[in-house]
């Protein structure tokens, strides 16, 4: 077991990853708003007071706040950084016609868009890096052996068959394989098998094992108890490449959708997820093990932090976007009222969840066994 990385690495590490990740994601709106020539009062990476900042020819004031927990482009006519919908009386008029608020809506779509949209392609970016220098990994779908007590063995799987899908989901690589049955510990899915060219289904319950990673925490997974016929990192062509980055990409995200959609149905522990002490604690150990570790972890979260902000709930850009589709199927605003009751729950679920995955981090960290052993 390796030991936990110092707290300066952790800090460190931590910031090192937010940061740019946040300055990309509203770099993207920034950037798509100029496209539109819509200027920006303000680009801050971290909210509450300035720490640092200046002021470009354009009149956009670039800062760093001294809570690193976020961003914003606050642009003309926006009341708010969370670019909260506004009264047309409350714009002044020498900014109508060049406030966010009174584009076309298309614009408006499309310039929340760009910030997850730019994660994603920042995600793709490093994947493609990661496979032009070390390789793709990739082993074969083949089955090249059994652990003790397969649950696959056990339902008829034979050595050098493929599994091309289980539970619906297609299944290329060993690791396409793993990364779907990890998801699923417990439950009782169909193995689409070649054999000798014939297609087999065989059903399966997935074995659930508890596992320690490096760092000692535990965390349940699924096991099927084969072995894959060798693991080997092969370099994409360049015209293979980037196609390669977005697929791997895809079937990540699409992985990510897997585990929400199990927590939502309580399928799997609301403990596995993790909160800004968990992703600080991640930073800091995939930092200690080296460069490539860590940018891996990169543009694992770049894809986390998109596909969270496309999550339909207001104050995120996923309700902006939501309430944008609905103005273009109606063809008008939705009413201020429901837009302020909106935004304030968005307010409230998203402070109610920090809450909440702040003290799921601390009960990961052994605080709540500590403190129950003293009051015992």
């Amino acid at each position: 077991m390796l030991p936990q990385p110092p707290l300066w690495l952790i800090l460190v590490a931590f910031m090192c990853m937010l940061g740019p990740l946040i300055f990309f994601h509203e770099l993207g709106h920034y950037l798509v708003a100029r496209l539109f020539r819509i200027p920006a009062e303000a680009f801050s990476i971290g909210f509450g007071h300035e720490v640092a900042g200046w002021t470009d020819k354009q009149g956009t004031r670039w800062k760093i706040g001294w809570m690193p927990l976020g961003g914003y482009v606050r642009f003309v006519g926006d009341m708010s950084p969370a670019s909260n919908p506004v009264d047309e009386s409350e714009i002044p008029p020498e900014d109508r016609d060049r406030a966010f608020a009174l584009r076309p809506v298309w614009q408006r779509f499309l310039v929340v868009l760009a910030g997850p949209a730019t994660n994603f392609l920042l995600a793709i970016a490093i994947f493609a890096a990661f496979f032009a220098t070390i390789g793709m990994p990739s082993t074969p779908n083949r089955v090249d052996g059994f652990l003790r007590g397969s649950v696959a063995q056990a339902a008829g799987v034979h050595v050098g068959d493929r599994i091309v899908a289980i539970a619906g989901r297609s299944t290329p690589t060993f690791e396409e394989l793993f990364r779907v049955v990890m998801l699923r510990p417990g439950e009782r899915v169909d193995l689409e098998i070649l054999r000798s060219g014939r297609p087999i289904t065989i059903p399966v319950t997935i074995k659930t094992e508890l596992q320690r990673d490096r760092f000692g925490q535990e965390f349940k997974i699924g096991r099927l108890g084969i072995g894959g016929a060798g693991f080997e990192y092969t370099r994409p062509s360049a015209i293979r490449l980037l196609p390669e980055a977005v697929v791997y990409t895809f079937r990540t995200t699409r992985g990510m959708v897997d585990g929400l959609v199990q927590i939502i149905t309580g399928r799997r522990s609301v403990k596995d997820v993790g909160g800004p002490i968990k992703v600080a604690q991640v930073a800091g150990q995939q930092a200690s093990l080296g460069p490539l570790a860590f940018a891996q972890l990169l543009a694992l979260f770049s894809i986390n932090l998109g596909f969270i902000n496309l999550l339909p709930v207001p104050m995120l850009d996923g309700g902006h976007l939501f309430f944008y589709a609905v103005e273009a199927v109606q063809r008008r605003p939705v009413s201020a009222k429901t837009l302020d009751w909106a935004f304030r729950g968005g307010l409230a679920l998203i402070f109610a969840l920090m809450v909440f995955l702040t003290v799921n981090d601390l009960g990961s960290l052994g605080l709540w066994d500590r403190l129950q052993r003293l009051i015992g």
